[in-house]
């Protein structure tokens, strides 16, 4: 197990900084365009998927008071987009580090959004964080094409693959 989330948190990293590459390129303004998508602008989602992977990467840890960078950060987009390659290399580091699978077994109990407490194991913790990044990686993609940019890279997984 821990090689293949080591696989999916690498491939995590490889895949935002393709989609981050590709928008510190395009014209300033672009990820503030209002597009129907499930946030309303690319930089929306941006922040969530980020924030997503801060509050799941602070639980992990154990963090007494976890919290939403979507509702804190008051930085630039652009560095918003470097907080974020620094969290997902975090969760690459958080994996490296667990000594075998049964770390993955470990169950981990949190407060959802709602206050309600629910409880995960660490593996299906990391596989639905790289999951959730997938989809909405997706997501803004299909928010690029609609406000017309080509040349989008691929960041399948497929893709990934090769190249390894």
């Amino acid at each position: 197990m821990k090689e293949l989330l080591l696989q999916y948190a690498e491939y995590n990293v490889w895949a935002n900084k393709r989609l981050i590459d590709l928008l510190l390129k395009q014209e300033h303004g672009l990820c503030d365009k209002e597009v129907v998508s499930s946030f309303p602008t690319i930089k929306a989602t941006i922040m969530h998927n980020w924030s997503a992977e801060v509050i799941w990467l602070q639980r992990l840890e154990l963090a007494e008071h976890p919290q939403w960078m979507e509702s804190i950060f008051t930085g630039t987009l652009t560095e918003a987009f470097h907080q974020w390659q620094n969290t997902s290399a975090e969760l690459v580091k958080f994996i490296a580090k667990q000594y075998d699978d049964r770390s993955f077994t470990h169950e981990v109990i949190f407060p959802d959004r709602r206050g309600d407490i629910s409880k995960m194991q660490v593996g299906q913790i990391l596989h639905h964080v790289f999951n959730h990044a997938t989809y909405h990686r997706g997501q803004i993609v299909t928010m690029l094409r609609t406000l017309g940019v080509k040349d989008i890279p691929s960041t399948d997984f497929f893709a990934y693959a090769r190249k390894k």
